[in-house]
């Protein structure tokens, strides 16, 4: 069986997916369905059990087996990053990650869990090493913390314990997520809207709409989660994203062009620069790119999708007959 938590969210649900794509069907899918309509992210899918993740948590901390578990995918965590609540961010994805580790390693079951490019803060050097960590919020931090943790302990783990990095991860099954959903969501709401889009003026020295990130899709994603499935080998802390640094004009672009392709009009969108938020100011990630030679040494060597292909392809998703 696999274990899959936050199962119902956005890479949860891919990761499901790709796991079906396989033939996997015998998995526990662990959430919180508070809001009901994350469960649609599983209405194709299909899985053994579900359960609430404070029940889930509770029978860990009992001890109990579950039966025979070929591995923990564990996605579950508060991903709001404007949540300031420490104590709940902390509880939920400190805590609850470090009970999990030490179930996981006290069985010798491969866990693979979600961390995020976010622990480097404003960057500009994208390394899994200490001096490049930076955090800028609480979130960040919780997930900082646990792989410093996981560090501390690494030298006495003898099964495969993966973290990922991820950057800014787009793709199916996001709408959920509201106002954290990706750029490409929202620009694909905005176009369907107006027909234009709304992008920031130059800030850190970018031209407008010039900031720079490193946007993965999330097939890619899955990807990577699915190669360390097969090389229970492989543990540490690695970067997810494309290595490449696109603009968000490049996003726009993309989706720009999707839409005038199908409806075969070339003059069809537009994009404007409204000002930089104040609030935003020494808080904005102007430059996100993963370096992935900790990942490519590992041996995973398949290509990432650019923005044009990937922004393409969940576009055709979104607007699906």
């Amino acid at each position: 069986m696999m274990i899959v938590t936050g199962g119902a969210g956005f890479i949860g649900s891919n990761l499901v997916q790709g796991l079906n794509a396989r033939g996997i069907s015998d998995i526990l899918v662990v959430d919180d369905l508070s809001d009901g309509r994350k469960s649609l992210n599983l209405s194709d899918a299909n899985i053994r059990d579900y359960l609430d993740k404070d029940d889930f948590l509770v029978r860990v901390e009992k001890g109990e087996a579950f039966g025979s578990i070929e591995a923990v995918f564990h996605e579950g965590a508060c991903s709001t990053t404007t949540e300031w609540d420490g104590r709940y961010m902390m509880k939920v994805n400190f805590e609850y990650t470090k009970t999990m580790l030490s179930w996981c390693v006290a069985r010798k079951i491969p866990f693979i869990y979600a961390s995020s490019a976010a622990v480097y803060g404003m960057g500009p050097t994208f390394r899994e090493e200490r001096e490049f960590e930076n955090p800028l919020n609480v979130y960040a931090y919780s997930k900082f913390l646990f792989d410093c943790h996981l560090r501390a302990r690494m030298r006495g783990i003898f099964s495969q314990v993966a973290g990922l990095r991820y950057f800014n991860v787009y793709g199916p099954r996001e709408q959920h997520k509201g106002a954290m959903a990706s750029v490409a969501f929202h620009m694909d709401t905005q176009l369907q809207n107006s027909g234009r889009l709304r992008l920031f003026e130059g800030s850190d020295g970018y031209g407008p709409g010039e900031q720079r990130r490193d946007f993965i899709h999330v097939d890619d994603v899955v990807a990577v989660n699915l190669w360390l499935l097969d090389n229970p080998q492989v543990s540490g802390i690695f970067n997810i994203g494309t290595g490449r640094a696109q603009s968000f004009n490049d996003v726009a672009r993309a989706a720009i062009d999707w839409y005038r392709q199908q409806r075969e009009d070339h003059s069809f969108g537009g994009i404007d620069y409204i000002p930089f938020p104040d609030h935003l100011r020494g808080r904005y990630q102007s430059f996100t790119e993963a370096d992935l030679s900790a990942l490519r040494a590992a041996g995973f060597d398949r290509p990432f999708m650019n923005a044009a292909t990937g922004v393409a392809r969940y576009l055709d998703w979104l607007h699906r007959g």
